[in-house]
């Protein structure tokens, strides 16, 4: 059951790192440059923004719009005992869309907002789902390291993709391509790639995640009733758990800072430091691979000093990064691969340890529901960040000045993550606490 749940987070990582990470924010950048005016501003939905801000303002308004499907979704889920069937149907939704990015091109860039949109709340859709396997997956000594290996799988699906896209890229002249053409390619391959290797968590995991017994299935012809109702009842329920919602507010900050340097991490390399494709492809493969031994490693060091204080540590290791992005000179792919490895180094630890130190703090049998909470800030999910990033690239016009603005999400997370009493936490909601947190 466990290698099901490996290769889902191999299968969805190809999402992450090709299409967010790697080669859609460049491109469908340019594509809205294609459509700008003569101030380089264009006008979705009567609204007028910079062409360089289009994309991090729609990553940001798929999680707005991600959030209320995922949380009754999640409800769904739990109260019909239908996981696999919820995830890997969102996951194949997102596959198709992602898959119709090849027809991306021009001036078409609402195109590229509306299929962005519907992928990403497929992708985050899905993921908390399969987050929720987790408690039922691994005892609460071993999610540490059950959880770290879920992430190096994800990043090692996702460099093998990328290995082939850099490939690919880099021979697109020899194969007649343009560079365009090329990257489109690589978009639907991410798609392709998503749907193939979804069979296995299809074929592999059980319908129900969690460790509880199903609840009494849904009042039948009302679903949707029914579910709203009890996400109203989770949302008064987590009340009683004030400890979680601190943890949940503390994560929900720093990662959002995370995930936005992911997101935008190409964007930055390309229009601010004049990286091309080809270096940023290459940087990207750096911090995927990287990223296996980083989140392996994190979750050896949690074995001895605990997943909270090597989560601190972390984050130490993510505001070092951002200063030295902030500072580093254009036109030095030396140094843009340096902070690849550093990125990578944290990345997958802080993460993985991230998921498992929540999984502890769920109450039996709302693991879906919780974690779609959760899910509201993680890979490629996080709204606040993108937010705040094409903000200030708006007001500024530098994009180093948007890089150095998510500081403040790292900060306020550590500060916060750092007066949670986990122990009490884990015995508030009834879970048996492991020996080392």
């Amino acid at each position: 059951m466990q290698f099901g749940w490996y290769v889902n987070d191999w299968a969805n990582a190809a999402f992450s790192a090709s299409v967010l990470t790697v080669f859609l924010g460049p491109y469908l950048t340019s594509v809205a440059k294609n459509a700008a005016d003569a101030a380089g501003e264009v006008h979705p939905l009567g609204l007028t923004v910079r062409a360089g801000s289009f994309f991090p303002y729609t990553v940001s308004l798929s999680v707005v719009l991600s959030v209320v499907v995922m949380l009754l979704t999640g409800t769904i889920a739990d109260r019909t005992g239908r996981h696999k069937e919820l995830m890997c149907g969102f996951a194949y939704v997102g596959a198709l869309a992602t898959m119709g990015m090849f027809f991306l091109s021009g001036d078409r860039y609402l195109l590229g907002g509306a299929l962005l949109v519907v992928a990403n709340i497929c992708y985050a859709v899905s993921v908390a789902l399969s987050y929720a396997y987790l408690p039922g997956l691994a005892s609460p000594d071993e999610r540490d390291a059950v959880s770290s290996k879920g992430w190096a799988y994800g990043y090692a699906g996702g460099g093998v993709l990328l290995i082939v896209s850099l490939a690919l890229f880099l021979g697109h002249d020899a194969l007649g391509l343009s560079a365009g053409t090329a990257v489109r390619i690589c978009l639907a391959s991410a798609g392709l790639w998503w749907a193939i290797f979804t069979v296995v968590p299809l074929l592999r995991l059980p319908s129900r995640a969690g460790v509880a017994p199903a609840r009494a299935a849904a009042e039948p012809g009302r679903p949707s009733a029914g579910s709203l109702r009890e996400l109203a009842r989770t949302l008064r329920g987590m009340r009683q758990y004030p400890l979680t919602l601190l943890y949940l507010g503390a994560f929900l900050c720093y990662n959002d800072g995370i995930q936005t340097v992911v997101s935008q991490a190409s964007l930055f390399g390309s229009e601010e430091l004049g990286m091309s494709q080809t270096t940023l492809v290459a940087a990207v493969l750096t911090v995927q691979i990287v990223a296996i031994g980083g989140a392996l490693l994190l979750g050896r060091i949690a074995q001895r000093y605990g997943a909270k204080r090597t989560v601190l540590g972390s984050l130490v290791g993510w505001v070092i990064t951002l200063a030295l992005g902030y500072l580093m000179p254009a036109h030095q792919p030396v140094w843009f691969f340096g902070l690849a490895c550093m990125i990578g180094l944290v990345l997958g630890g802080s993460q993985a340890l991230s998921r498992s130190l929540f999984s502890h703090l769920i109450p039996a049998g709302r693991e879906a529901e919780y974690f779609s909470f959760y899910k509201i800030s993680d890979r490629g999910t996080s709204w606040m960040g993108p937010l705040v990033f094409g903000f200030a690239y708006q007001v500024t016009g530098s994009y180093r000045s948007a890089i150095i603005s998510l500081l403040v999400f790292f900060v306020i997370g550590f500060a916060v993550l750092a007066k949670v009493p986990v122990r009490r936490a884990i015995e508030a909601v009834g879970n048996p606490v492991p020996e080392r947190l």
